[in-house]
């Protein structure tokens, strides 16, 4: 692509590889304004574990239909932030750069946090300062259904439920070293932190290396 147009983004728990690739390679904005809907990855993230794909999924306090997402309250009954991070280290301790990087993640989950969207961005300001990204991002000010041309809209393509849009037209997502790949074979589109724990100062190039 020459001329490269702006992305809107739905808001992610630890992002997919594709989400970051959107990140590193266009101009980026993240949608605060649209409803709450469930099922999506703005509590949810994937990784690859021992016995394959493992979700893993951030409670919330039962919000209304028209609850805007930046106001989405974590529900903290329950030990969540434990049995997460017991899942990471689980499916990550023999990567090459967990213990690298483990410590840049572990704090979000023994502090408690109020607002999923916050702790969400948080996550991202040290993912991208992991992979050396200055932190550009902005976030709409209105929700609107219909976007500006010249406007891609990925808020509803980065989904567990629907393929709205096709990635491999924007994404050419490249195979890399995973610890289960004898097993599972590659899993592709995880969440970033597969690719961190995976190959760590490569993540960048890899991710680079993955625009059309």
């Amino acid at each position: 692509m020459n001329s490269r147009p702006r992305i809107v983004l739905p808001p992610a728990y630890l992002g997919s590889v594709s989400y970051y690739v959107c990140l590193l390679n266009f101009p980026t904005e993240i949608e605060q304004f649209a409803n709450y809907s469930r099922q999506t990855y703005f509590n949810r993230c994937r990784i690859a574990s021992a016995n394959g794909v493992m979700d893993l999924t951030i409670p919330v306090e039962n919000p209304t239909q028209k609850t805007w997402v930046r106001d989405i309250r974590i529900s903290n009954h329950g030990n969540w932030q434990m049995c997460h991070w017991r899942a990471i280290e689980a499916a990550y301790f023999s990567s090459p750069f967990f213990e690298f990087y483990q410590d840049d993640f572990r704090p979000f989950y023994t502090k408690k946090h109020t607002f999923l969207f916050d702790f969400n961005r948080e996550l991202q300001k040290t993912v991208l300062n992991i992979i050396d990204l200055p932190y550009q991002i902005t976030y709409t000010e209105n929700y609107e259904k219909n976007l500006p041309e010249g406007v891609i809209d990925f808020r509803e393509m980065m989904h567990p439920k629907k393929n709205n849009v096709t990635l491999q037209d924007y994404f050419k997502l490249k195979p890399y070293y995973q610890v289960f790949e004898q097993k599972h074979g590659f899993l592709s589109d995880l969440s970033i932190i597969d690719l961190l724990f995976n190959m760590g100062t490569e993540a960048r190039l890899i991710l680079k290396n993955n625009i059309k």
